[in-house]
């Protein structure tokens, strides 16, 4: 025990840094300054302000630390519209112009391709913003929680806090802490509405809120989604298979707002969140929504996987379209095709479209919107990419002439480029969710793939994520 009080009394305490001024925005949304040679990282902040920063992290090239005081605020700063910023992990960019957002997330694009692709490429285009900054997603997930994030003010307070109980999101980093949202923007108002109407009688009729260290309690999740066409489906994630309660509940629900498409309701006794194993049990409604892109009609249940943003996916899908470049007679492969949004798409406009995912419900939902569209020049499979996407697949559906792929944040696994480059098609068209990957896969593809066009698309306002689409040419 001496030895290690010994160690711990030797380690060096790190500094508070004073009138350190940021002067960038670096991926992840995290600010930068610069201290002598050195890059410090800290969260929150904003190119202008000047800050005390107490450090966490030193290494050799880069220091990592937070703001313990704002010294000078940035002209650049506006005024928060929610009262939950600063501590609610989303939009956590409401301080910043919606247009200086904009250039950042087009800085960051370019910045990955230089830095990270090391590309020649050409002039990016003008990012494509987001014509609503508030209420644009389709879709929310709240937390019901035993023991509810608790302000400064009440942790202070000297008063007995009788009821700890939430309904809303997630405090970063705190897996059990749970803050309560009376107002969220991101989604359509008629969204806080049913929140609050759920809450308020599960409160009133002493419902258990569930306990997230413990896996107990009724109340798990809400999960409210709606098209632009004003459906809406409610999902209602119990704990345990309480049927009296269940019952009062759902009915409650759909008295109180007849107009709902679709409510279910599940039941999750497990210790993790995912709702994609479980049976639904439909209440009341039909069981799906529709949504309408260009004419084309996507049926959304309650495990399907659809852009949170349908306008700026309008957007992305067309750019897809506008850089494949096809006159009708080709065969498109659409990787990580998820639901077979881009795939049926498209397919009006190729001779056939290939659609692959690793989902298997995704693929049933796929194939269900080419039937409800009456597409059938596309066929979709589901599997792991890398174990699809093989010589003997290539041989009997044909090679593609065009290739779209859309892979999660962790880009392209290094088999399926390798398999790109082997069958070599025309084009590649690469939607991505992340710069980063897809500016370390472009680089791999570079040896015989040039960059011709990049197209940035804000979906997600007053946060740091950004969508790229490149379309790339075969040399």
């Amino acid at each position: 025990m001496q030895q290690i009080q010994t160690i711990l009394s030797r380690k060096k305490k790190l500094p508070i840094l004073e009138n350190i001024e940021i002067v960038d925005i670096a991926a992840e949304g995290n600010s930068i300054a610069r201290v002598d040679d050195m890059i410090l990282f800290i969260p929150g902040m904003i190119p202008g302000d000047v800050v005390d920063v107490q450090v966490t992290r030193k290494r050799r090239k880069f220091m990592e630390g937070y703001a313990v005081t704002i010294k000078k605020k940035s002209e650049l700063r506006t005024d928060p519209f929610c009262n939950h910023f600063g501590i609610c992990g989303g939009c956590r960019w409401q301080h910043l112009p919606y247009v200086k957002q904009l250039e950042y997330k087009q800085k960051q694009v370019a910045d990955n391709l230089q830095r990270i692709g090391k590309l020649e490429f050409p002039l990016i285009n003008p990012i494509i913003g987001s014509e609503k900054h508030q209420y644009y997603r389709n879709k929310l997930e709240f937390t019901f929680s035993e023991t509810r994030w608790l302000s400064e003010a009440e942790i202070k307070s000297e008063a007995a806090i009788m009821d700890r109980r939430a309904l809303g999101f997630h405090i970063p980093g705190k897996f059990d802490r749970v803050l309560d949202i009376e107002r969220c923007y991101l989604q359509d108002d008629m969204t806080n509405r049913i929140r609050n109407e759920i809450r308020s009688y599960t409160l009133n009729n002493n419902f258990s809120y569930y306990h997230h260290r413990e896996n107990i309690g009724l109340m798990r999740n809400l999960i409210i989604r709606n098209t632009l066409s004003g459906e809406w489906m409610v999902i209602v994630v119990f704990r345990d298979n309480d049927r009296g309660k269940i019952e009062l509940l759902m009915t409650h629900i759909v008295r109180q707002f007849p107009d709902l498409t679709s409510v279910f309701y599940v039941i999750n006794p497990k210790l993790n969140d995912t709702i994609f194993d479980l049976d639904m049990q439909l209440f009341a409604g039909r069981d799906h929504i529709l949504e309408e892109i260009d004419g084309l009609q996507f049926k959304i249940g309650p495990k399907s996987f659809f852009q949170t943003n349908t306008q700026q996916a309008r957007q992305l899908y067309k750019i897809a379209l506008e850089f494949a470049e096809l006159n009708g007679t080709e065969v498109v492969y659409d990787l990580y095709t998820g639901t077979g949004t881009i795939a049926n798409y498209v397919a009006r406009d190729c001779r056939k479209v290939i659609g692959i995912e690793s989902v298997k419900e995704a693929i049933e939902d796929a194939k269900t919107n080419a039937e409800l569209n009456q597409i059938t020049n596309v066929r979709f499979f589901a599997g792991d990419m890398k174990e699809v996407l093989i010589p003997d697949f290539i041989l009997r559906e044909g090679k593609p002439d065009v290739i779209i792929t859309d892979p999660p944040r962790a880009g392209m696994h290094q088999s399926v480029i390798q398999t790109l480059l082997m069958i070599l098609p025309s084009r590649i068209v690469y939607v991505s969710c992340n710069p980063a990957t897809q500016a370390r896969d472009i680089q791999l593809l570079s040896g015989r793939y040039t960059v011709k066009a990049i197209q940035p698309v804000d979906m997600f306002p007053h946060t740091w994520h950004i969508e790229s689409v490149a379309r790339l040419e075969k040399r």
